[in-house]
């Protein structure tokens, strides 16, 4: 088995020996850029994490997780363009470094070669490992599409949101472990328990992710603080203080979340106020621990060595652990 660093040494070392490069130059040159910024790479992480938990060859699953962070890579090309976000991990968006067109174009490029990546290495699971994949590309086009159906409606509910980020953000966990358990050809139960474990670390990681927009800075978030706030984003700070609030706190609250001054410094400190009033970061720092909770739940279900299975609770850890 391998520790956690060495596995996050080995999903540096085959990123570091690809060449996302071609021609046109223009349409990879943005590729390369986004892929060469690195990142945390979760992703890849876990899909290799569950390959090994399970006995699998992790070199048999090295161009899946190439796939899995070039796919993720590819939404968040489209998700700066959608959100207008101009900052990624500390530097310009794609969008904004080149433009629009390009941002669009070369994510499509990314999306393909995603694919391309999975097919490079036969295997017998291999039709389940696609299917996995394609079920998981679409529920997050699903969970994008909400979310933006979100900002335009008044009357979001907790559960709704929940789902949203299930969608969005958890799946693409879930999906990686569950892939990596089948290159290994893991039981079902245990794909279904690793799978349900990446879920709950997911739905964590994006709760933990709404608390950095709100109380990080661009040092620790790698993104401009406050986007959420100045969006009209319905996070769940915004849809916890709207269930906990008094009338004049939800009246105040949704009218802030109806304007878009040019200059929002005053209308994100007016809703942190309303936050601090009602102790929303607690609220969701405890949400955070319960489904981290389930998350070490799921991984107790399975049937292997208890030091197996360090490197995806020390994951997990991270994840809830991020700085603020």
């Amino acid at each position: 088995m391998l520790t956690l660093n060495q596995l996050s040494d080995k999903v540096t070392e085959y990123f570091n020996a690809e060449q996302f490069t071609g021609n046109p130059q223009q349409l990879f040159d943005p590729i390369a850029y986004t892929l060469a910024q690195g990142g945390k790479r979760i992703r890849p992480l876990l899909l290799l994490a569950a390959n090994d938990l399970f006995g699998g060859d992790i070199e048999q699953a090295r161009y899946a997780a190439i796939g899995i962070e070039t796919f993720h890579n590819f939404t968040l090309l489209h998700d700066d363009l959608m959100d207008k976000s101009p900052v990624r991990r500390g530097k310009p968006t794609v969008y904004v470094k080149w433009d629009q067109n390009t941002a669009i174009l070369s994510g499509d490029a990314m999306n393909i070669l995603a694919f391309q990546y999975f097919l490079k290495t036969p295997h017998r699971n291999l039709h389940e490992i696609l299917q996995t994949f394609q079920q998981t590309s679409m529920e997050i086009c699903q969970g994008q599409q909400y979310d933006m159906n979100f900002e335009k409606r008044d009357d979001v509910t907790i559960p709704e949101y929940m789902e949203m980020i299930r969608l969005k953000t958890a799946v693409l966990l879930g999906g990686a472990l569950k892939i990596g358990a089948l290159y290994a050809e893991a039981a079902p139960s245990d794909t279904d328990a690793i799978y349900n474990f990446g879920i709950n670390i997911g739905l964590a990681f994006q709760l933990r992710d709404d608390l950095l927009d709100a109380y990080g800075t661009l040092e620790t978030f790698g993104k401009q603080p406050g986007t959420d706030i100045k969006d009209n984003k319905k996070t769940i700070l915004f849809l916890k203080a709207l269930q906990k609030g008094s009338p004049a706190q939800r009246q105040q609250l949704n009218a802030l979340f109806a304007t878009t001054p040019d200059d929002p410094t005053q209308k994100i400190k007016q809703v942190l106020d309303i936050y601090a009033q009602l102790d929303i970061r607690k609220e969701v720092e405890t949400s955070i621990a319960e489904l981290h909770n389930n998350a070490m739940k799921n991984l107790d279900s399975i049937a292997r060595p208890e030091s197996d299975k360090q490197p995806l609770q020390q994951i997990a850890n991270k994840l809830l652990n991020r700085l603020i």
